[in-house]
């Protein structure tokens, strides 16, 4: 199996996202006993809360499932739980190499390669955040695919 943790910054608009379309993604190609995937924050700063509801409206409005969940932090103890850690911009990867500084079995990565997901709590565009998103999570799955059949 393998296991997929996105992160972002508070854990309640882009890695939450992130966590939805991959299990959509997975589920749609009949593939989902092969994965597992969750979502975390950097911070601290929205521990508990739901997803942020425009997130959960665009998601809706894409039909993708979504659960009810609550913003966690990600842990030392999720380094050895996860296979990839997947942030969102470059200030979630800075981040996660200060909580991580050695990355010996090289699990943290970005979601896009040479640009950021942009911040949709700040930017209010979740129409652009969900598109990167989807554009990273299509790439990404069908690198671990790849690699699954290998």
């Amino acid at each position: 199996m393998i296991k997929v943790l996105f992160v972002c910054h508070g854990n309640i608009c882009r890695s939450p996202m992130a966590e939805f379309i991959m299990k959509d993604l997975v589920n749609k190609k009949g593939i989902r006993e092969h994965y597992y995937i969750e979502s975390a924050a950097t911070s601290t700063e929205e521990i508990g809360n739901d997803m942020y509801p425009p997130a959960k409206r665009i998601l809706s409005n894409k039909g993708i499932p979504y659960a009810r969940r609550q913003a966690r932090q990600i842990e030392k103890r999720d380094y050895d739980a996860f296979d990839y850690i997947i942030g969102m911009d470059s200030y979630n990867m800075n981040n996660l190499h200060r909580r991580f500084p050695y990355d010996k079995d090289h699990k943290i990565y970005p979601l896009l390669d040479g640009r950021s997901v942009s911040d949709p709590w700040y930017t209010d565009d979740f129409d652009r955040a969900y598109k990167d998103i989807l554009e990273g999570c299509t790439k990404w799955l069908e690198k671990l695919e790849r690699e699954r059949h290998d």
